[in-house]
């Protein structure tokens, strides 16, 4: 009879376990989705906001005016994959949009050739971390703020602090204001950027590589992954995106300004770490990466609507990137503790009876 109660106990738990496993899976993996959902409704709803929240002209706006943003959090995401922090793409981008300013404005490059250049020398500036991180072994959080500030330092020196305007032509000035099929032609850049990285990250084998030397670097060396020139790669791919994102800057601007790119760092980073806790939870991921980056600016854009002052901006941005932290923590311990609890119950279930222990006491 015991035997009985045991199995009946065990086949009614385990239904219970699963389906609070798969209710915790399912709220990771849309928690921020439907957390986007509810803002763009609370909004659209309140009586003070809806009308110019809804409006053509404001979703337009938050399209455009996100996809820096955007993109240079994108630009985060494969050396996080990796395991490693890239803190200076909002300076190469900064770094970017000055370059493409000088060339095609004060030296009057033809703009194809100043857009090649510029992303040249974003790449050389992501594969300058890139070498002191992979092959110098340095810590990559503190090489990447060295490179934020100095670069920051450098774009003073040589703009003097001023911004660079004269000289751009119209046509690419006006080329980030424009729209296509009534979308932002900023925000397909954006789309594309993060087709272009989804596919690399999870459809060819560097982005395999990527995702198993930020499980286990050793393992991954073990079993003859080039991991230094993998950690490369993806600081130049990170600089490449942080250059998209600086040509941008200046086609959107029509002009550049020295300390426009250091702005875009902590939006980027809040956007980062919120996709990480959704679409695949725990892991740095581009879709998730573009669902951060519009519930932040879904929700200042709205606060604002509403009559907040401009210190939300920065406080929401904060808040944020503490609360994405805070829920990626959480559910992953969560993941861990239920792990735990079915490696015990299988070996439980598994366990032989005792020879010396009669019948009655079975």
């Amino acid at each position: 009879m015991s035997t009985v109660s045991d199995a009946g106990t065990t086949g009614s738990t385990r239904p219970r376990r699963s389906a609070r496993a798969a209710g915790v899976d399912v709220l990771e993996r849309t928690g921020l989705v439907l957390f986007l959902i509810a803002l763009i409704l609370w909004f659209t709803i309140d009586s003070t906001s809806g009308d110019i929240f809804t409006s053509g002209a404001n979703i337009r706006q938050v399209l455009s005016n996100q996809s820096v943003t955007g993109i240079i959090a994108l630009a985060m995401v494969a050396p996080l994959v990796a395991g490693y922090f890239d803190l200076s793409v909002a300076a190469i981008a900064g770094m970017a949009s000055v370059t493409m300013a000088a060339l095609v404005g004060t030296h009057g490059y033809p703009v194809w050739l100043s857009i090649v250049l510029t992303l040249l020398v974003a790449g050389i500036a992501g594969g300058v971390n890139g070498v002191l991180v992979a092959r110098f072994k340095l810590n990559a959080f503190i090489v990447t703020l060295g490179t934020y500030t100095l670069i920051g330092g450098l774009l003073q020196l040589y703009t003097e602090g001023q911004s660079i305007a004269n000289g751009i032509p119209e046509s690419f000035g006006n080329w980030g204001s424009l729209t296509w099929l009534g979308v932002p032609r900023p925000f397909w850049l954006l789309i594309v950027a993060g087709l272009v990285l989804w596919y690399v990250l999870t459809q060819i084998p560097f982005g395999r590589q990527l995702e198993s030397i930020g499980s286990n670097e050793r393992g991954a060396r073990l079993v003859g992954i080039r991991v230094d020139r993998t950690i490369f790669l993806a600081f130049v791919s990170s600089g490449l995106l942080a250059g998209v994102a600086g040509v941008l800057l200046t086609s959107r601007a029509g002009s550049a300004d020295p300390t426009a790119g250091s702005a875009y760092l902590f939006p980027a980073l809040a956007a980062v770490f919120l996709g990480a806790t959704t679409l695949r939870p725990g892991k740095y991921n581009v879709w998730g990466t573009i669902v951060g980056v519009f519930v932040v600016a879904v929700a200042v854009n709205g606060f604002t609507l509403l009559g907040a002052d401009a210190w939300v901006t920065p406080v929401f941005n904060g808040a944020s990137l503490l609360a994405a932290v805070m829920i990626s923590t959480l559910f992953a311990r969560q993941r861990e503790s239920m792990a735990r609890k079915v490696l015990l119950d299988g070996f439980k279930r598994e366990e032989p009876a005792d020879p010396n222990t009669n019948e009655l006491e079975r």
